[in-house]
């Protein structure tokens, strides 16, 4: 009975020694491998300056690629991603929206002019939308400005600019170009706007026949040009 144990046993500790030696095995090393003034560099460990640039990660052992990763973003393609990244949004809600309104038109609206105060309504939300973003331009421009007058004077006088002012500097820039996207996608959305209103307005007095109860202009003014930048 006892060596019948010992057998049944056996195969148990193997299977627990293979375990453990399979934990204990090194992970298989890499290298890395990225561009640098031209030129592929290859290395077992990645240097801090290396981080942000794209690279490939290579099994040593095999050869083979295991990884491929993409270049750190800038500010200003970070900006400009969020700002595609809120267009997108606002394209989503604008259509939401015109769907909605055309599937509810007939059925909610009596008049023109029913129709015509819910338009009103979107072209002040959007108006009011390009007067925001227009004075944060403004705002952040002369906000950069000032910061850049401080960093050259500084240099000027041979004394180093504060990190956090270069930092400051850089933030606010990145803040800039984002306010300015959206300042134009604001501007565009409005003058998609006036086309939108048009169309449907023609739609509904398609709809509704020869004689609707209001034939007036349904687009509001539009706003006024922006400013030239500095």
């Amino acid at each position: 009975m006892r060596s019948s144990i010992f057998w049944l046993a056996l195969p148990v500790g193997l299977v627990s020694m293979a375990l453990a030696s399979a934990q204990d095995k090194p992970a298989a090393k890499k290298l890395y491998c990225w561009n640098e003034n031209g030129q592929r560099v290859c290395s077992d460990a990645l240097p801090a300056e290396a981080v942000t640039r794209a690279r490939e990660e290579i099994n040593a052992a095999s050869g083979l690629r295991t990884a491929e990763v993409d270049r750190a973003l800038t500010e200003e393609e970070r900006a400009q991603a969020e700002a595609a990244k809120i267009q997108a949004q606002l394209d989503e809600a604008a259509q939401e929206t015109r769907r909605r309104t055309e599937q509810a038109m007939l059925l909610s609206y009596r008049s023109e002019e029913e129709l015509r105060r819910v338009f009103n309504e979107r072209i002040a939300i959007v108006d009011n939308n390009i007067k925001t973003a227009r004075y944060n331009v403004v705002s952040l421009r002369e906000g950069l400005v000032s910061l850049l007058q401080v960093a050259g004077d500084r240099e000027l006088a041979g004394q180093t600019v504060a990190a956090e002012t270069t930092a400051n500097i850089r933030s606010r820039h990145a803040d800039l170009m984002r306010q300015r996207q959206l300042q134009a996608s604001f501007e565009r959305q409005r003058a998609e706007l006036d086309v939108e209103i048009a169309e449907i307005m023609q739609r509904y007095r398609e709809m509704k026949g020869p004689n609707p109860a209001s034939a007036a202009p349904a687009t509001g003014s539009s706003p006024a040009a922006a400013p030239p930048d500095a």
